[in-house]
């Protein structure tokens, strides 16, 4: 099945509001920053399908206008079904001068079988900061499903005035590739990735000296940080649980998030 979700923010008077939205089925977007004070826009991408099916393709439009601010939240663990054929995710994202794109989802859950290729394309104007994230878990592992799936690729691929200054990659086969090894997840069933860059100029020494001090208090994990040619890093995370990542990740998002805030009394 084609699935699509298309999404436009803007930004009028220090307020970043959904301007325009299309779906289809199963998608639905809903707006869940009633409670929040900083005037950007939080959007949460729900669904009434269980997970991803054989055969589903996902085309996720994002347009962020010129100053707007969002925080893109998904729904809940994503489970990628077993599958006769593939399945595939294109997500699309154009960020305007001076905007905040954020998205950091729930880890993904490989059932047997399944074959998933995901493919982020971020359009990033000058004066804008991004961050976003993937959790690959090992699949169903108290079902006897540990790394049963066939196939999983997530690639992101950031553009700067039509130049790729950034490219991240994960490719993971089971079957042909000896996941237990040095280099791949050395005995860990996780893997975590989280991106970050700004166009603003901003330096980031600090935040990966804070990150990773706060990464060498996390228990049972490997880690490392590289600092990024253009202005940003990029944290990749080795454990044993889907939760822990995604806590750490969304402590991180909150710092990056937050720094960038001028709330209005």
């Amino acid at each position: 099945m084609v699935s699509n979700l298309r999404i436009e923010v803007e930004e009028r008077d220090g307020q970043s509001f959904l301007r325009d939205a299309y779906v289809t089925q199963p998608f639905r977007i809903v707006p869940v920053g009633q409670y929040e004070t900083d005037g950007a826009s939080y959007l949460m991408i729900m669904s009434s399908s269980p997970g991803i099916l054989s055969g589903d393709k996902y085309d996720i439009q994002v347009n962020i206008k010129k100053k707007a601010r969002l925080q893109l939240q998904s729904q809940s663990y994503q489970r990628l079904y077993n599958m006769d054929h593939d399945a595939s995710q294109i997500m699309t994202v154009k960020m305007h001068k001076g905007t905040s794109f954020s998205y950091v989802p729930h880890p993904v859950v490989p059932h047997e079988d399944s074959t998933f290729k995901s493919h982020n394309k971020i359009y990033i104007d000058d004066d804008c900061d991004l961050t976003i994230s993937e959790i690959i878990t090992c699949g169903r592992k108290h079902s006897g499903e540990a790394f049963k799936y066939a196939h999983f690729q997530n690639l992101v691929e950031v553009y700067h005035h039509d130049h790729l200054i950034l490219k991240d990659n994960v490719l993971l086969k089971p079957e042909i590739m000896p996941l237990e090894s040095l280099g791949l997840l050395e005995g860990y069933s996780h893997q975590g990735t989280l991106i970050y860059l700004n166009t603003r100029n901003e330096d980031v020494l600090d935040h990966i000296e804070h990150f990773y001090k706060e990464l060498e208090e996390l228990e049972g994990v490997s880690f490392g940080i590289s600092e990024l040619q253009a202005k940003g890093f990029v944290i990749r995370v080795l454990g044993n649980g889907g939760e822990q990542m995604y806590d750490f990740f969304k402590k991180v998002q909150r710092v990056l998030w937050e720094e960038k805030v001028e709330i209005k009394i």
